[in-house]
């Protein structure tokens, strides 16, 4: 029996669920007609009912809306749009095209690209526009092409509240959801999904971290990839998911409902929205909060060769920023293919809104917004000094108190690292990733940088604080820190690009074998190595952010940009944590360390001597002769004090003195140590020589150093000391 209609209302825009129906609202400036198709399962080829939206009586302004009587939540629709097609006026309708509300809250399974792979199959043309200017959009093979589901938003919650954990406190962990349990060796009954990763909890707890940091979980196609492995066969994929077709709507992909069933139509396609605010309050109850990577600097519509079933068939000319010269064309500041028009009134609010319903409907902690410098550019592509966005975005009242961190360059060379524009964003930090790799991988004339990125990169965040800083080693662009150890090249081969793609500057160096080795020195080498990038990333002043696995050496076998590889070049190896369980204790124990000990998570920058004479200087660097150091024959050795003497600002809260020596020479050096009061001994708290579980203490056992004067530290080495009181156990902060 077909539904009634009436006229519905503007807003909210998408499909809004109510007692006896459902609401449709879509944008279109310049549709001249708006269709609305509704299926009944998801594999349908053909629609059960159809409305033709009359722009008398369905449209306000450019907002075209239906209510349509008796549905209820999981309806499943689709749109089309008919009007003007003419490229070279930015406009691109085509009333064949099925297209995606941008406000979906969920997708079915299903695969755009494979529903055009199959229409192609069977002789079916699936081009549309001009010879010179062909768009894949049409004539699908609508069984495999997803439909977009009306979602119930209601949810228990229980008593559950954002955790707000200060920036200066945080410790972030990247981490695919997918990647991360599907694995068998994970051992989670639901693998590569968010209810898997809610497995994993006890884990992240026991690690001691207090945010994930998802990649992509916006509905994203997989297998919009064409190459394959040329070793192999085996079909690449779009793995990582830097290429949105759906913002509001979680990856179906990582539903365990979708994936405990043997046939897509019979899954339930809302209930990943259920599964991921489970997921999300399981986070909370152990403390961990939810930061998700979102990109709206591009989406999966590609260039003028590239597909129709979204923003293009809607308001081509109001979601993308299209050439001046020739409107057919897109400008691309992100290497995708297009560069969304985030500077325009209505891409800003519908970013917003997208933000709005990820923290209030989904109650997640944060974004991280890649290629965030393509949000800088005005309408025709030039960097804006004040972008309208950001600042709405960080002056929004809902997103107050929401993390917003900027990955702050685009792929057409804007760059705003510690400068980005628009208030209270922090941002990740890449001359931290470059200085503590070139400094121990050996290089001369990298200590003074090293120093600097170690105390907060004042000389980049100045007038900011160091929390605005995210400090990285290694993220999922690049090798992890295993492989930065072992490949001094990289290898993408198996991405079939003839290992042309990923960067050349990795930094990184081999320790003499390229690739794994049997030898007990060089992997002796390259795990003291770890241990020293992940000790200086965890007590850097700033925010530091883990990769996943990095705690228990993965391996991506020498791949940099292992994007497409849905395999266990991506996945984690659980059988790697089991071995080397050493490490884990190592980062787990520095962690706890961090936590336990503010002078490592300051509120402001080191200020050396300082203006007030109550307090000791809250930092002295020194030479291995114990002195102030000449920075510029330094080479391979410094060492500087941290005092617990805090100012005000830290509430007056005292805390330990900290000694931390670095020496990457190749001998060990002795290194002459400062003065304490009589009443006071040095204690070792860490050395990363040493063989697990020796290389860090538990808090309240450190070591009494049997020479208050010296300490020899190993070559290629660093070494932590605390100070006590000589008959205290233990000093509680």
């Amino acid at each position: 029996m077909n539904k009634k209609s009436s006229a519905g209302r503007p807003y909210p825009l998408g499909a809004t669920v109510c007692e006896n129906g459902i609401n449709f609202a879509v944008f279109s400036e310049k549709a001249e007609h708006i269709i609305l198709e509704l299926y009944k399962k998801s594999d349908d080829s053909e629609p059960y009912q159809i409305f033709y939206l009359d722009p008398e009586i369905n449209r306000t302004g450019s907002v075209w809306h239906i209510f349509v009587e008796g549905l209820k939540e999981d309806a499943l629709y689709l749109y089309r749009a008919e009007g003007e097609y003419a490229p070279e006026k930015g406009l691109r309708f085509d009333g064949d095209a099925h297209l995606f509300d941008p406000y979906a809250k969920a997708f079915t399974e299903g695969s755009v690209f494979n529903a055009f792979r199959s229409a192609r199959e069977k002789g079916i043309n699936v081009i549309s526009g001009s010879p010179e200017m062909p768009v894949i959009c049409n004539k699908a093979d609508m069984s495999l092409f997803p439909k977009c589901v009306a979602v119930d938003e209601s949810f228990d919650w229980e008593d559950d509240r954002p955790l707000r954990i200060p920036l200066r406190n945080s410790i972030m962990y990247e981490l695919h959801v997918r990647g991360y349990t599907v694995d068998k060796s994970s051992k989670v009954k639901n693998p590569g999904t968010f209810a898997g990763l809610i497995e994993k909890i006890p884990y992240l707890k026991s690690l001691g971290i207090t945010a994930v940091e998802l990649l992509p979980v916006f509905e994203f196609d997989e297998n919009e990839n064409d190459r394959k492995n040329p070793a192999t066969g085996e079909q690449l994929k779009n793995f990582w998911g830097y290429s949105t077709i759906g913002f509001f709507a979680p990856k179906q992909g990582y539903s365990s409902s979708a994936q405990s069933h043997s046939s897509k139509s019979t899954a339930t396609p809302g209930a990943v929205v259920k599964e991921f605010k489970t997921m999300v309050k399981e986070m909370h109850k152990a403390g961990i909060e939810v930061i998700l990577d979102v990109v709206f600097n591009h989406t999966a519509e590609g260039n003028h060769y590239g597909n129709t079933f979204m923003f293009r068939g809607f308001a081509n000319d109001v979601y993308y920023i299209l050439s001046e010269n020739d409107r057919r064309y897109y400008n691309d500041y992100t290497g995708c293919g297009n560069s969304v028009n985030c500077n325009h009134p209505v891409v800003t609010q519908f970013i917003l809104d997208c933000l709005h319903y990820w923290v209030l409907q989904m109650h997640v902690d944060g974004f991280r917004f890649d290629l965030a410098s393509e949000m800088c550019r005005s309408e025709k592509g030039a960097v804006l000094e004040n972008p309208f966005l950001t600042r709405a975005i960080s002056e929004d009242a809902v997103l107050r108190d929401t993390k917003i961190i900027a990955e702050p360059w685009d792929a057409a060379g804007s760059y705003h690292v510690g400068k980005f524009p628009g208030g209270r964003w922090c941002s990740w930090n890449d001359r931290f990733r470059d200085a503590m790799r070139r400094f121990f991988r050996g290089e001369d004339n990298v200590i003074t940088e090293m120093a600097t990125r170690l105390a907060g990169s004042s000389d980049i965040y100045a007038g900011q604080g160091p929390e605005r800083s995210v400090n990285y080693v290694c993220v999922h662009d690049g090798f992890t820190m295993n492989d930065l150890v072992s490949y001094t090249s990289k290898h993408n081969e198996a991405n079939g690009e003839g290992n042309r793609d990923g960067t050349e500057n990795n930094l990184s160096y081999d320790n003499g074998v390229e690739g794994e080795t049997d030898d007990k020195n060089v992997n002796k080498t390259r795990l003291r190595t770890i241990k020293n990038m992940l000790l200086s990333l965890l007590i850097s002043q700033g925010v530091p952010l883990l990769l996943a696995g990095d705690e228990f050496c993965r391996t991506q076998q020498g791949n940099n940009n292992a994007y497409c590889q849905d395999n266990k070049i991506s996945w984690v190896d659980w059988t790697l944590a089991e071995k080397n369980a050493g490490l884990i204790r190592f980062v787990q124990k520095v962690i706890e360390l961090r936590k336990a000990h503010h002078v490592f998570r300051r509120k402001e920058f080191f200020k050396g001597a300082g203006t007030d004479s109550r307090f000791a200087p809250d930092i002295v660097w020194y030479n291995a002769d114990g002195q102030n150091p000449d920075w510029a024959k330094l080479k391979q050795f410094i060492a500087c004090k941290f005092s617990g003497d805090v100012p005000a600002s830290e509430n007056g809260k005292k805390d330990n003195d900290f000694y931390l020596a670095i020496n990457m020479g190749h001998l060990d050096c002795v290194a002459l140590l400062p003065p304490l009061p009589p009443d006071r001994s040095w204690r070792l708290a860490a050395d990363t020589s040493v063989a697990s579980p020796d290389d860090i203490f538990e808090a309240g056992n450190e070591e009494i150093l049997p020479s208050q004067k010296r300490y020899i530290v190993p070559a290629e080495s660093i070494v932590l000391l605390l100070s006590m009181d000589i008959l205290q156990n233990r000093k509680s902060n």
